[in-house]
């Protein structure tokens, strides 16, 4: 059966066709650039949880296309020492959020991005297997942007229209699906601010400066 949005939300938010998103995976508000790590999500596996992650190439530092190149296995390890520790890696997430609160899609929605590894939410591993991944430009103890929240709070407002099995309570973090293993998006994350914008963004409303230590 084709899916509706319930008769309460609208089928459009925040310029993304709701019903469209579904059928496709594909945000239109998001730079698309495809990437090779990704499969086909198992049989029966309903997307039910959204995990946010951090990232920054080279680490603490922002801007540039490194976290791209990361993503489509083209990161050249000459160009940061660092680099040459993870040019042989292959990750993904569906969505990046740049400083700006821009938006870079890797990999469909309706897919499995590699992006949790070894990972369990309330007692159900493998959660790539069911979960969206959104990474943000970041790092665990550096502030994140005004903008970022803003883009995550209506990023996953419209998530959660489309999938409606994602509620706020199954919106969490790297660290707490893999405990011990990471760290990401870390104390600088502010959950209270995000929660809060997200309720205003489900009302289509937009929340001021977040209350964390000055985010830049």
């Amino acid at each position: 059966m084709p899916y509706s949005a319930p008769d309460s939300l609208s089928a459009t938010a925040f310029g993304e066709d709701v019903s469209g998103l579904r059928r496709t995976g594909r945000l239109s508000s998001a730079r698309w650039r495809p990437s090779p790590n990704f499969g086909p999500r198992p049989d029966g596996a309903s997307i039910s949880l959204l995990v946010v992650h951090s990232i920054s190439l080279p680490p603490g530092q922002f801007g540039g296309g490194y976290i791209e190149d990361f993503f489509t296995n083209t990161l050249n390890p000459a160009q940061h020492p660092y680099f040459e520790t993870i040019a042989e890696m292959r990750v993904s997430a569906h969505v990046l959020i740049r400083r700006d609160g821009s938006l870079i899609q890797f990999v469909s929605l309706l897919d499995r991005a590699w992006h949790a590894g070894r990972s369990c939410f309330q007692g159900v591993e493998e959660c790539n297997d069911y979960s969206i991944g959104v990474e943000l430009e970041g790092a665990d103890h550096i502030p994140y942007s005004s903008e970022q929240y803003r883009a995550l709070a209506e990023l996953s407002a419209v998530i959660s229209l489309a999938w409606p099995d994602i509620s706020s309570d199954r919106i969490t973090g790297h660290c707490d699906i893999a405990p011990g293993r990471k760290t990401d998006p870390g104390p600088a994350f502010e959950w209270l601010y995000f929660r809060t914008a997200l309720e205003e963004a489900k009302s289509d409303q937009h929340s001021g400066e977040p209350p964390n230590k000055g985010a830049v």
